[in-house]
């Protein structure tokens, strides 16, 4: 198996889409009801680009088999220094450690923009992705309680947090 990781290109959003609709459809990793269009993850994908954030694929012998980005946690000055991060793989290729690739390079590439805090969002019952960001020194900081609601039920939402600089 060739892992290969680097930036994204315009030809990678076909792919990219086919990752996140399948998450949106089947998971609660995304709150979203509603496949996105191609226009949709063009343009959300060409606006991390425009403020220099990163979005970068995970290749194994030459088939995208992932993604990751990071961008803005929230809109005010105070906060550029913190990013929150996503990083997804395709069912075909889960457990082979593409994502742990993935969210390592989100880390040095966040550490080397001068980076502070790195956040992420995840659904409770995502039980697996939580182990997964502790096993990167992820720690939880908090629980919003029902503040999304998919598949006929209210959802939990954990805040995992590392400190880029110590």
């Amino acid at each position: 198996m060739n892992l290969h990781i680097r930036p994204y290109t315009e030809k990678d959003i076909p792919a990219i889409l086919a990752i996140i609709n399948d998450n949106i459809l089947h998971s609660t990793s995304l709150y979203d009801y509603e496949p996105r269009t191609l226009e949709k993850q063009t343009a959300l994908l060409a606006e991390k680009s425009a403020k220099n954030f990163p979005v970068i694929i995970a290749e194994i012998d030459g088939e995208l088999a992932g993604f990751g980005m990071y961008g803005e946690f929230r809109f005010r000055d105070a906060y550029r220094f913190t990013v929150e991060h996503s990083v997804y793989v395709s069912s075909e290729c889960k457990g082979k450690g593409v994502g742990g690739q993935l969210l390592q390079s989100l880390i040095d590439l966040a550490m080397k923009q001068g980076m502070h805090t790195m956040i992420g969002v995840i659904d409770a019952e995502n039980e697996e992705s939580i182990r997964f960001h502790e096993k990167y020194g992820f720690k939880t900081v908090g629980v919003i309680k029902e503040s999304g609601f998919k598949f006929g039920r209210w959802l939990d939402s954990v805040f995992v947090q590392l400190i880029l600089e110590e």
